[in-house]
Parts: structure tokens; sequence; C-alpha cells
């Protein structure tokens, strides 16, 4: 070999090493920048709207200024709020219906901000889509641009029908199409008139008022659920015995002691041999006790918690609190037996009853509640609309189904057979939840839905704060408010 002949240096292997860390890094900022523009639009089309509504946004304030809010209306097109001009020539919002709708709607004030739609609705009430030349010429003549319109869902008559029925007691009331998660109607009771929510905020906000006329009782109010949450303790049976459940049966003779803890029928009533159908129609507190100490705890929570309780509501911009489910396999007998009849430390707002309530009625599966249908310019032209989401399956088809026969026995032969023999198929669970330490207090509460072939189903929860009996107070504020729909 010669010795003369010298190996070449191997520049192309560190070249093609340089060439690919070129690539790597080039195509790293590539990805960095489709993934920024990427979430730039998708800010700009689904988070833009959320954060320009944002109360502490100040570029709101700046809208004012240049535009005319626009209206609030009801399904039908009926004016729930919208903006007028004293002699003045000053600016404030009218409420038609005065405290009507005043929990859903809210209210508008340049001192004391604003609640309900009128808070959620903002931006879209602030933001006028009105023709270019309008708005063009309203720039050169420094006039103002009327604000794009608000279509809610909900209905006028429902509302109305809902608010009389509570009359004068407190409590609440929320309406809802399940097959859509449509709001339709929501009341809460004591309520203001926002025409004046300004003159009379201090009286209203006053350490001894103690009302809370601002709660939205409907999706605020947290209440035991009473008997109205033996739906969930019948679905936990029926899920843990698949095969055996219609074998149940249990002799009630008005009371069950199991060691210290006692528990008794309501008004002490004794209901004899029952199945589970039978208990639940005619609302067994101690068949049900008896259920519940036979119940896996574990499970029981798991279910619970998928039924959203301890979470966030699937609601659409409504203002919600979390419903309370704490029992556990560490939990006494006593609060076992009291957790199954809904009372103990469970607590729920009337919304999540009734959504659960919609869920059953429409073969298990919750869609998303929500009471903003679309917003339009002041011509009428849609700019946005909204559409029904599901939220997903909360039961089987196959629990729903049971569940719809025992509400149904139960509108036509248990405690709320005041809905039976209508033009309309009820169904439905009452409820007397007791509250504070004199014996016998008790809300009133109803839950369920109705059906006819020709129209969609609605439906309802209703709580009636110290009423007493679901059967003798909530039952009938419901059948106001179906009896509206299907007249």
């Amino acid at each position: 070999m010669d010795k003369n002949i010298q190996k070449t240096p191997k520049k192309k292997k560190r070249s093609s090493v340089n060439n690919r860390e070129f690539a790597v890094i080039t195509y790293c900022f590539i990805g960095l920048f489709l993934c920024t523009m990427g979430y730039f639009a998708y800010f700009q089309v689904v988070k833009s709207e959320d954060f320009i509504n944002n109360p502490y946004n100040s570029r709101q304030e700046n809208f004012e200024k240049s535009i005319v809010r626009g209206k609030i209306l009801a399904a039908g097109g009926e004016v729930l709020a919208e903006t007028v001009t004293d002699a003045e020539g000053n600016e404030m919002r009218s409420y038609p219906y005065s405290n009507i709708f005043s929990h859903i709607v809210g209210y508008s004030t340049k001192d004391y901000g604003r609640s309900g739609i009128e808070s959620w609705a903002n931006f879209n009430l602030l933001r006028s889509n009105a023709f270019f030349l309008e708005k063009t010429m309203d720039r050169v003549t420094e006039e103002k641009s009327i604000g794009d319109n608000v279509v809610t869902t909900l209905d006028l008559s429902l509302q109305n029908a809902a608010y009389q029925a509570l009359g004068n007691y407190k409590g609440a009331i929320v309406v809802m199409e399940p097959a859509t998660g449509k709001i339709l109607a929501m009341v809460s009771k004591p309520d203001f008139d926002p025409n004046t929510i300004s003159e009379n905020w201090d009286t209203i906000v006053a350490d001894e008022n103690s009302d809370s006329v601002l709660l939205n009782r409907a999706s605020q109010g947290l209440y035991p659920p009473g008997s109205t949450f033996k739906i969930l303790t019948a679905l936990e049976y029926i899920r843990e015995n698949p095969g055996d459940y219609q074998n149940y049966t249990y002799n009630c003779g008005g009371t069950i002691q199991e060691g210290s803890s006692k528990l008794s029928c309501f008004s002490g009533e004794v209901h004899g041999t029952v199945d589970l159908e039978r208990s639940f129609v005619k609302s067994c507190n101690t068949s049900f006790a008896n259920i519940g100490l036979s119940l896996n705890a574990d499970q029981f929570a798991n279910t619970c918690r998928e039924m959203l309780f301890n979470e966030s509501l699937p609601a659409e911009k409504l203002e919600t609190s979390k419903s309370s489910f704490v029992l556990n396999k560490d939990s006494s007998t006593s609060e076992v037996m009291e957790t199954a009849i809904g009372q103990g430390k469970t607590l729920m707002t009337p919304l999540h009853m009734m959504m659960i309530a919609g869920a059953v009625a429409n073969n298990g599966v919750l869609m998303k509640p929500y009471v903003i249908d679309s917003t339009e310019n002041h011509d009428g032209g849609t700019v946005k609309t909204y559409s029904a989401t599901e939220y997903g399956r909360l039961m089987t088809e196959e629990e729903a189904h049971i569940l719809q026969e025992y509400m149904k026995e139960t509108a036509r032969n248990g405690t709320a057979s005041k809905l039976s023999g209508m033009s309309y198929e009820a169904y439905g669970k009452t409820g007397s939840a007791e509250f504070g330490t004199n014996k016998g207090d008790s809300h009133a509460w109803f839950v369920g839905y109705a059906h006819r072939d020709d129209k969609e189903d609605i439906a309802i929860a209703v709580i009636v704060e110290g009423a007493g009996s679901g059967s003798g107070y909530a039952v009938p504020a419901a059948k106001n408010v179906f009896d509206v729909y299907y007249q």
C-alpha cells in the first residue's frame, strides 16, 4: 500500500448532520407558527366573545359611547328589555314585564353593574351589525348605532304561568325542553323590579334583609331534595341488582330502626308490603332507607358523580351552584338512611334536579341547557344562532324507561295524582324536604315532565320553600305550567 496516499477528510457526513439539524429547527418553527395561527383563529371564532364580554373588560364601556344597547326578546318576539330615552336625552333600560323575568333577564345599571342575560350577553347587545352604510352615516353624523338584539328561548306564557303559580311563596320554577335543552321559563322568588333596582339597591342589600332577593334560586339555590332524590336511589338499586330489582319487597310499618337510627314515613303513613315501583310511587321513606342500607356506598357516589353532583353544571352562560353529595363507605348508618331519602347533607339546585328529569324524559341523554337562541340586528337580520348541544348519556335507555314507568305511575296513582286525567301524560316525583330544627318544617318539591304527541315534551322542577308536602303545593304549581303549555 502506498504510504504517500492520504485519506480525504469526511466533510460530507458533517455537512449532512448540519442540514438535518437545520431542517429540524425549521420544521419546529413552522409547526409553532401553524399552532399559533391555529390558536389565533380558534380564539377569534370561539373565545374572543367570552373575553370581550368579561365584566372586567373596559372595552365594553367604550362600546356604550357609540352604540345604543340592543333589546332582549322572548322566543315569541316580545320585548323583555330595551333602551329608552328620557326628556333630557338620558338613556335607561326599561323592562316591560318588571318582576316576572327579574332573575333570568337581570338588570343593567351604571352604578351596580349587570346580572342575568344583561350580563352574559353584554357584548352581543353592545355590538351593531346594522347595514354598513347606516353605520357609516352614524359616524359622520356622530349618532349612535343601534345595537343587536338578543333572542332568548324564554316563553312568555310559561314564564307568567310559573310566576303566578309560585304566588307569594319563596322558591323557584325552571322549565326546559328535554330534547333540545332550551330553557322555556325560569322564575325565582322573592323577586325585584329591575326598573327600580338602582333606587331600591340599598334596601335590597341591607344586612337586615335576609330574603336574598338577588339570588337566582332556580340555578343557585341549594336545597335538600327530599323524596325527589329517590329517582337516584332507585337508579342505583337497579344498577346494583340488574336482574333482580323487580323481586324487591319490603313491609312498611311506618318506621324503620337500625341500631340507634330511626326513620319514619311522611306523616307516619304505613304502606304495607311494597316492591320497588310501589315504594317509588307512594314515596315510602322506610323502604328507601332499607334500600340505602343495601347499596355499595362507593358505587352510589360514583353514580351521583355521573349525575353531575359536586360538578359544575353544563349550563351555557347560567350562573350555577354545585350540588353536593358526600356519602361514602365511612358514613354512619343514620347518614346512609337519610341520604337514601334525599335528606342528610345532600343539597341540589332546582336546575340540576330538572336536568336529571330531562335526561329521563330524553331516554337517558342530557342536553345542555341554554337560554340564548340567537342574535339579530335591529332590522331582524340573523347575526348568530345557537343550537342544541348534547352533554352526554347519564343513564342507559333501559334505565330511563324503567324510571319513566315509575314516574308515570306516580302521576297516575301516586303522590302526584293531581296530574292524572289531563290532556297530556305527566311523569314525576314529589318531595317534602325537611329543613331547620323545627319538626314538620319542609320544602315542597316536584320534578318531572309531561308528554303529548303533538308538542315537544317539557321538563320542570318546582321548589316551594316551607310550604309542606310536594303533592299539596308543588304539584299544583307544575300543573298550572303544564296546563298553559298544552292548552
